[in-house]
């Protein structure tokens, strides 16, 4: 069965576990995927983990998570192994070469970071909450913050989630975001009805526009432009799947590492 096309400069790369997606522009600076149904992820098992940071060619020890709460709380992690119970956050952020952060979704959104100078990279998780919250703008101004990182020079994927022709909304959320702040005009461009007048929410454009918003240069902001919904012979679907749903990760590692050669060895012989 051939994988769906994605958009953008995103491309099908050969993993252990299975495919992945990798962003080209984001692969020039740091080793990262976004994993497929493929790896079969559930939950915090061990198995599913060492897989995943296999994608990315880490230990499974050098992976840093956080337990996601559908905010935009940043974590700001080390090669310091965390104790105890994981930290609430849904972004994390890190300038550690080596050190990888992940992040997992269902249909939420996954945002990689990176930036080509300092290696410094960032994974975010943002559902309609986060979204609202402006998780993804918040990873880019702790970055900055940090690490004293220009947002127009970091990198950003946005990758598979569900898109607006799955996602339908109640009438709340268009509240919600306005309580949150976001105006008229952004919520006119992110939500939108269909031919039968039932509400969508479009997230790929949201986030979009918060990295914009937060600095990042159009060009740097790449969009796989799949659904989860959409593709469950692909990707996992909590609204398709409810409770039985799996995840997805997306994960990235710190430091500067130019991993062209896989780009180009998937291009040779594209699944």
């Amino acid at each position: 069965m051939t994988p769906p096309a994605p958009g953008g400069q995103f491309r099908w790369l050969e993993s252990p576990p299975g495919l992945i997606l990798a962003c080209e522009p984001l692969a020039r600076t740091a080793r990262h995927a976004f994993t497929s149904r493929q790896l079969r992820l559930r939950g915090d098992a061990a198995d599913g983990w060492a897989k995943t940071a296999s994608t990315v060619g880490c230990e499974v020890g050098a992976v840093r998570r956080v337990r996601q709460v559908h905010g935009a709380a940043v974590r700001v992690v080390d090669a310091t192994p965390p104790e105890g119970m994981l930290p609430e956050a849904d972004a994390l952020v890190t300038c550690t070469p080596g050190v990888a952060v992940a992040v997992v979704t269902a249909d939420c959104v996954p945002v990689l970071l990176a930036d080509p100078i300092s290696g410094a990279v960032g994974a975010v998780h943002a559902g309609w909450r986060g979204t609202a919250a402006d998780a993804a703008g918040a990873a880019v101004r702790t970055m900055a913050e940090q690490w004293d990182i220009p947002p127009a020079r970091l990198v950003a994927a946005i990758g598979p989630s569900i898109g607006a022709c799955c996602y339908e909304v109640g009438e709340e959320l268009i509240q919600a975001f306005a309580a949150a702040g976001h105006d008229a005009a952004a919520r006119n461009a992110w939500f939108g009805r269909d031919g039968d007048g039932r509400l969508r929410l479009d997230l790929w454009t949201a986030n979009r526009d918060l990295l914009l918003r937060a600095g990042l240069a159009a060009s740097q902001i790449h969009l796989s432009g799949l659904c989860t919904k959409t593709h469950l012979a692909w990707f996992e679907s909590y609204r398709a799947d409810g409770a039985a749903a799996g995840r997805l990760a997306a994960i990235i590692v710190g430091g500067r590492s130019d991993v062209s050669d896989r780009m180009s060895e998937a291009r040779e012989g594209d699944p």
